[in-house]
């Protein structure tokens, strides 16, 4: 044994030690933020990504602060009220200093968890004054008040007025139960997106825009997860008879290996029960199946057998894909994100199984500890969520027009568009600019055979192409001294056969195909050479390659200084 040279204050050494060790899980929590921005914008639309970003940013960036200056206040009250630790003190935190800052911090992290779960449930049509509304309620009142009935030593507290007990290590009940509850019911009060459910009740499948997003998101909230639960081991060191100790972290071995195992088992889960539903491993529900396992895991991680966290996690995983249609086909919640059967469902059934899975074993009172967490937990979440959402619906401030959900809230809500351009020119290749202008009036000519281009007509010369050709048939008109073009992203179909997509377990066909319009107006330029330019860089070979049409333009304007007819082109 080393001692430590005399006269060192223990308590000081441990004390630092053990704040380093909590600031630093703190910024890796933190870190999941761009984990829950990456996966909720790769399960919305293109149209409605950026809102997506910009309500995570605001969930941290409002929250944090009113969770400084109400929230713990709120759940230090409510701890006060309904267990046996007083009301003095309440809001002591924020003058309280250094360790006090830090521990608030700690919790902070937590609560803004809870707060951004609910924003994937209401993706696409959720005005974003309702939903940063909501999120000032939550971190100030909805989340405080749980905290209080059980961290804070309240309510579900063995001291606390129920006096039940309960089993919740790091917040798989306390955060994500009560994210995914929220979430729940928010969509339920808002109603579907346009066009999710027909009129007699059938689902119509509305994919994501970027199923990479998805999956690095989920890594990345994967890696943030052990911070979550290793990082509740919040004193690794502890002063014991004058001597430094292990303190927290005499378990963390434990708890490392549970929510490892948890994740990997999720995974498994829900891609065995998506293999048997539809004979394809799917990619979303395996990255959702692997968060599901660590929600059911987070709440039982430092307290459970090995085989206890393999069992939760598989569990979660393959209640993921049956929970989610059942709220989908049978409740007609549109739940964007599948927030419900990743944090809700699978926070539940985490914190039930407990009892089962225990090292120490099975116990008719920590059934009923569980049972009264999962129950007054819920019960709170669904009360409030319901009547902030409720009222804001009253007041027509919950849901935007029709007409901005079918443009999407990017551009109505923040006049911005997440994907501006469509593609850029080959690298290396002539830009936009780079082609040489051509004036008949100048009495210039690109023809060598001295004829006049086009008959001395205008022709418009338009063009149907696969997207990933874009860059070459920009290029191509450069090169061939029609650098002007106007660019469209359309949809359509022609010879290229229907195919089959899939999005979350369900099947979709694909009759619609997106390609890209490039419409090219040339005077000068002979339309024959634009369409042999177009026609060399945008084939493949392949059925779906375009078409390209040529048709007569009567006249044209510049509007800058209206010039007509062909020197306007």
């Amino acid at each position: 044994m080393i001692l430590l040279q005399s006269g060192v204050d223990l308590e000081a050494v441990a004390s630092g030690v053990n704040n380093v060790w909590v600031l630093t899980v703190t910024f890796l929590i933190f870190f999941m933020h761009a984990g829950f921005a990456m996966l909720e914008a790769g399960q919305v639309r293109a149209k409605n990504v950026a809102n997506q970003l910009t309500k995570n940013m605001l969930t941290w960036s409002i929250g944090v602060i009113v969770f400084f200056l109400l929230g713990q206040g709120i759940a230090n009250i409510t701890a006060g009220l309904t267990g046996t630790a007083g009301l003095g003190g309440a809001f002591s935190y924020i003058g309280g200093g250094s360790d006090a800052w830090i521990s608030w911090l700690f919790g902070a992290v937590f609560a803004m968890t809870a707060a951004t779960i609910v924003s994937g449930a209401v993706a696409g049509r959720c005005k974003l004054r309702a939903y940063v509304t909501y999120t000032v309620a939550l971190a100030a009142v909805i989340y405080p008040v749980v905290v209080g009935f059980t961290w804070g030593g309240g309510l579900l507290a063995e001291t606390g007025l129920l006096g039940t007990g309960y089993q919740d290590f790091a917040g798989g009940m306390i955060v994500h139960g009560l994210g995914g509850i929220a979430g729940l019911t928010a969509a339920w009060v808002l109603g579907p997106r346009m066009g999710r459910f027909n009129s007699d009740g059938s689902v119509n499948v509305i994919p994501g825009h970027s199923m990479t997003f998805a999956v690095l998101g989920t890594l990345i909230l994967c890696f943030g997860w052990y911070g979550f639960n290793v990082g509740t081991a919040a004193a690794p060191l502890a002063v014991a008879e004058g001597t430094i100790e292990l303190g927290d972290f005499s378990y963390v071995g434990r708890v490392a290996l549970t929510t490892t195992l948890g994740m990997a088992a999720g995974a498994i889960g829900a891609s065995a029960v998506s293999f048997v539903q539809t004979e394809k491993v799917d990619t979303l529900y395996v990255a959702n199946g692997m968060l599901a396992g660590l929600v059911a895991i987070t709440a039982t991680t430092d307290a459970i057998t090995w085989w206890g966290g393999l069992l939760a996690g598989l569990l979660a995983g393959a209640q993921l894909p049956v929970v989610f249609e059942f709220v989908e086909k049978r409740l007609k919640i549109d739940d964007v994100c599948a927030v419900f059967p990743v944090h809700g469902s699978a926070g539940v059934l985490g914190a039930l199984l407990f009892p089962f899975i225990a090292v120490d074993g099975f116990s008719i009172g920590a059934l009923v500890g569980q049972v009264a967490l999962v129950v007054v937990i819920g019960a709170w979440t669904i009360a409030a969520t319901a009547l902030i959402f409720g009222a804001l619906k009253a007041l027509g401030q919950a849901r935007v027009t029709p007409e901005h959900e079918r443009d999407g809230l990017d551009s109505a809500e923040h006049g911005v568009d997440t994907y501006p351009e469509f593609g850029l020119g080959d690298s290396g290749g002539p830009v936009a600019d780079g082609g040489r202008v051509y004036s008949a009036s100048a009495g210039e000519e690109i023809r060598t055979d001295g004829g006049t281009p086009n008959d001395g007509d205008i022709k418009m010369v338009m063009a149907i192409v696969r997207p990933d050709r874009l860059g070459a048939v920009k290029s191509a008109l450069a090169e061939v001294g029609a650098p002007s073009l106007t660019v469209t992203n359309v949809s359509g179909r022609g010879s290229q056969p229907v195919k089959k997509g899939q999005w979350r377990g369900e099947e979709y066909m694909v009759d619609l195909h997106q390609k890209v319009k490039v419409e090219c107006v040339v005077a000068d330029i002979a339309a024959e050479d634009v369409v042999d330019a177009i026609v060399e860089r945008a084939a493949t070979g392949e059925p779906g390659d375009g078409k390209v049409f040529v048709m007569p333009v009567e006249n044209a304007a510049q509007i800058r200084n209206d010039v007509r007819g062909t020197d306007a082109v």
